[in-house]
């Protein structure tokens, strides 16, 4: 019987030293894109697609997170009395959008590592895991592409985004494929991080997946990779030698990285020109810096 994927996990404990010193106190995935953190951007997407639960695994550093997703009865107060119905409407939505769970990673031990902590709560069922400082903005959303696929074929899904530059393939993990059929590729093997001429496609696997419960025993016991840390990449490479794993090309998406500075400012920029409120006189200023 087809199991239905209700779970996703976000790993979010590290500690954004690119973004230092204003991850100092306060993680990345809280940064703001105009009005809203980051990851809220990715839960949302989520909870779109279908998604139940959400599993954040977090650190003693990342409580704002927790808070976020959380009721604030004061600030709830405030807006009621002062008439702010829209404002507090959106709050109370924000800690309605699922059951959020929070899990610890005690030590900074790879981001593989990271998704295996959250194997208790997972159990024996198929599982997204999506990242808490990068997204795909797509119709219809990137994880619910995922979870079409995985519906039909029961097997490993990552979503797929194709590097058009040619520069930034050594950016990514790239994936060497072979077509199952129109927009969905069986992954052969994942080169991680290749120099340009050496890479297989310019198809990155990377952002999004849907797994099954069988990733939880390779990370038990893969050897720890570079900088002595669990990676997830690596685990799939040694997945894909086992089982069927596909890589979905997402229809009408782009990809945004916010764990780098400029992939944050660009993302800011978009959606700044995207929000209702804002985005008018934000283009005319744009138009009028003299570049």
């Amino acid at each position: 019987m087809a199991k239905k994927v209700r779970k996703a996990v976000i790993p979010a404990a590290g500690f954004g030293t690119r973004f230092l010193p204003a991850t100092k106190a306060q993680p990345k995935e809280m940064l703001p894109i105009v009005d809203k953190p980051i990851i809220q951007y990715v839960v949302e997407q989520a909870v779109e697609s279908g998604i139940e639960q959400i599993i954040i695994v977090t650190g003693w550093h990342k409580r704002a997170i927790e808070d976020h997703f959380d009721r604030h009865f004061e600030l709830e107060a405030r807006l009621a009395s002062t008439g702010k119905k829209k404002e507090l409407q959106e709050i109370r939505r924000i800690s309605d959008l699922a059951e959020f769970i929070y899990v610890r990673q005690k030590e900074p031990l790879g981001n593989g590592h990271a998704v295996l902590v959250a194997k208790e709560v997972i159990g024996d069922e198929p599982f997204a895991v999506m990242w808490g400082d990068e997204f795909i903005y797509a119709d219809p959303p990137a994880l619910a592409q995922l979870l079409s696929v995985f519906e039909k074929y029961q097997t490993p899904v990552i979503s797929g985004v194709r590097i058009e530059n040619k520069k930034d393939l050594s950016k990514y993990g790239i994936a060497q494929v072979k077509p199952v059929e129109n927009g969905i590729f069986q992954i052969a093997k994942i080169v991680e991080k290749p120099q340009p001429a050496a890479a297989p496609s310019n198809l990155a696997a990377h952002c999004n997946y849907i797994l099954t419960p069988e990733i939880f025993d390779i990370l038990e016991n893969i050897k720890p990779g570079r900088g002595g840390e669990i990676w997830l990449p690596e685990a799939i490479d040694v997945l894909v030698r086992k089982q069927k794993v596909l890589a979905v090309e997402i229809a009408n998406g782009k990809y945004f990285d916010c764990g780098s500075k400029i992939g944050y400012l660009k993302t800011v920029v978009e959606f700044g020109l995207k929000h209702e409120g804002v985005n008018g006189e934000f283009r005319n200023f744009l138009k009028s810096l003299k570049l």
